[in-house]
């Protein structure tokens, strides 16, 4: 499209509405049916936006496709025993992901929680009892991890009782392991912030016969790492599962070593005697989880990038039509792996900061939120967009870039 032709498609766009989809909606695959029935939002004052941003906790995470959320109403009909479902359903995910074993858990989060308590307790319920209390028992108390990957989740592992001891260099490692090391930790998406990359710290750990866990809450897409790392030799994969997969925002999922995962189900409701009781799935997030592993693993993953990479293309090409806006799309390599949008400008030609453009997208009508800004910068992404909605940032981008103060 030349910049004449976008300029002219762009000024025929309305403010808020929605006009012919410039992807098609139908190979969207997890585009829903318009809802029907009340308007709860509206009846409560809630502000809902147009996601340009990501899968954000703050944001409410994904949208969930319409076959998770026929399973969810589906399995609210009827009663089930817990444990028997998460048995059915994690020998399907296990399956799925090429693990041992898998059960579904209140979000990567717990999935780290609930992993540790195992490697720690192991089936012995006397012991369940007694975390996060390890002080006086013979359990092991300590967890290592690389300084690098330390972003605040590893209060997870805390939970348990256990200290974490962070090291930098592999000598750092040999030398912090000993009888109380309970467990080795990695975070994927930090794995270039630290010196000792996965495979390595897998070997030295099995060389030791410490337990390894890899956190990959955001990292998928690449379909794959749902069974690379077990296949590299973690004993333990923990992951979102609101986020790329499209589940429940409540849900995650803990796969692996089939010992490690039955003891942390000891951890887990129905049961009430240990540190995982509040960590609740009930049968609809547990069955809306393994609906949505399920599509997200069969999904063409190659024409979902296309898509979401023509989405973004429009909006670069709306905000360099303005004079001094130049455009890069790049793609994360460790986590949120999708193409993003990084939109420059010279302050010498566009008169708006990146904060004040921000807060003009939110306060707009319909509100736009995206991933982040600076002095004369800001970042957004497709993968959250419904069909068409490109169309609308596009245009108040424009809008925006073009004011003159």
């Amino acid at each position: 499209m030349r910049r004449r032709e976008l300029l002219k498609y762009l000024s025929m766009l309305p403010a808020g509405g929605l006009i012919t989809p410039y992807v098609d909606v139908n190979q969207l695959l997890w585009t829903g049916k318009q809802r029907a029935g009340r308007e709860l939002f509206k009846e409560l004052g809630v502000r809902t936006f147009i996601n340009a941003a990501g899968t954000y906790t703050a944001m409410t995470g994904s949208l969930m496709r319409p076959e998770v959320l026929e399973a969810i109403n589906y399995s609210a009909q009827d009663f089930c025993m817990l444990d028997e479902l998460q048995d059915k359903v994690g020998e399907k995910i296990a399956e799925l992901v090429h693990a041992e074993s898998a059960v579904v858990t209140a979000g990567c989060f717990s999935a780290m929680t609930l992993g540790l308590a195992g490697i720690l307790t192991g089936i012995d319920e006397e012991k369940a009892t007694q975390l996060p209390h390890l002080q006086g028992t013979n359990m092991k108390s300590e967890v290592i991890c690389q300084k690098g990957h330390e972003i605040v989740y590893t209060h997870a592992l805390k939970n348990t009782g256990c200290n974490i001891v962070m090291v930098e260099t592999r000598e750092e490692l040999e030398q912090a392991i000993n009888e109380r090391t309970a467990l080795m930790f990695f975070l994927n998406v930090q794995a270039d912030r630290g010196q000792i990359m996965h495979k390595e710290w897998v070997a030295i750990a099995k060389k030791h016969g410490v337990p390894t866990m890899i956190d990959i809450a955001a990292d998928v897409p690449p379909v794959s790492n749902l069974w690379k790392f077990h296949e590299m030799g973690f004993d333990l994969v923990c992951v979102s599962g609101g986020k790329a997969i499209r589940g429940p925002q409540s849900a995650g999922l803990l796969m692996g070593k089939k010992n490690f995962v039955q003891a942390a189900r000891l951890h887990m409701p129905p049961r009430g005697f240990n540190i995982g009781r509040g960590m609740k799935v009930n049968k609809e997030e547990v069955l809306g989880m393994y609906v949505a592993l399920e599509k997200f693993v069969h999904l063409d993953h190659q024409r979902e990038w296309e898509l979401q990479k023509q989405q973004v293309d429009l909006i670069a090409m709306a905000a360099k039509t303005v004079d001094g806006v130049t455009t890069e799309i790049k793609t994360p390599p460790l986590g949120n792996v999708t193409p993003t949008l990084h939109i420059h400008w010279n302050p010498e030609k566009v008169k708006i900061s990146g904060k004040e453009l921000q807060q003009r997208l939110r306060a707009g009508n319909p509100s736009i939120e995206i991933g982040g800004a600076e002095d004369k910068s800001l970042v957004l992404t497709a993968w959250m967009l419904k069909p068409g909605q490109e169309k609308v940032v596009a245009k108040r981008l424009r809008e925006e870039l073009s004011t003159v103060v």
